[in-house]
């Protein structure tokens, strides 16, 4: 009797050492396919971008600075509110902006289109410049996180820079830091002026919508 319950008991524990790996291995095997998923996505993404980019018309700038650039369009819809909020919410807390402030600014760079591409080159949901991207170790501005985390690390550091002033802040995230030093206040562009107005008119508006505290 006593070598028949020993012999159970091996066995027993000899299925028991098995299923533990096997659910560990399906675990693993299922985050995998799922990170498949996300990069096949945005695989897809880029690439319908490209095939955009190259159909769409050519402005042709003349002057001291010319060049050539591809008209500007929506290439995608914009990320639902539920599925862009905890992007936000997470770049906001990491630097300690409001989340309305840089929802405010997505709103206005992108309204929302992950993919978006201006006609000066800007990409993605906060509007990156390859150049803006590369400094702050963006590697891909085309995926909604990396750019908000990069956008939101970028006005952070001019909002520092302008002594917490938003709108050069603001300005200089547009038109760049140098034109607002050289100006020493917010650059006389129409684009310019329209954008800060842009933004802080959405950020008053979120927190008007706030419900009052009690």
């Amino acid at each position: 009797m006593f070598v028949r319950l020993e012999v159970v008991l091996l066995f027993l524990s000899g299925c028991a050492a098995q299923v533990v790996p096997q659910a560990a291995e399906d675990a693993r095997a299922a985050m995998e396919a799922s990170i498949a998923k996300q990069r096949a996505a945005i695989e897809v993404q880029r690439e319908a971008i490209a095939r955009h980019a190259a159909a769409l018309p050519v402005i042709t700038i003349t002057g001291p600075t010319a060049a050539v650039m591809p008209a500007a369009e929506p290439l995608c819809d914009p990320i639902q509110s539920r599925h862009i909020t905890p992007m936000v919410q997470r770049a906001a807390s990491v630097t300690g902006l409001a989340p309305d402030l840089l929802s405010a600014v997505i709103a206005t760079e992108s309204a929302g289109r992950p993919c978006a591409v201006s006609p000066k080159g800007a990409q993605g949901l906060m509007q990156l410049m390859p150049e803006t991207a590369a400094m702050l170790g963006v590697k891909d501005p085309f995926e909604p996180v990396q750019n908000i985390d990069g956008g939101a690390r970028y006005l952070s550091d001019l909002l520092e820079r302008y002594g917490g002033d938003l709108p050069l802040a603001l300005a200089a995230y547009n038109a760049g830091p140098g034109r607002v030093d050289a100006v020493r206040g917010l650059p006389p562009f129409r684009e310019t002026v329209r954008y800060v107005d842009a933004v802080l008119a959405r950020l008053e508006s979120a927190r008007s919508r706030r419900p009052a505290p009690e």
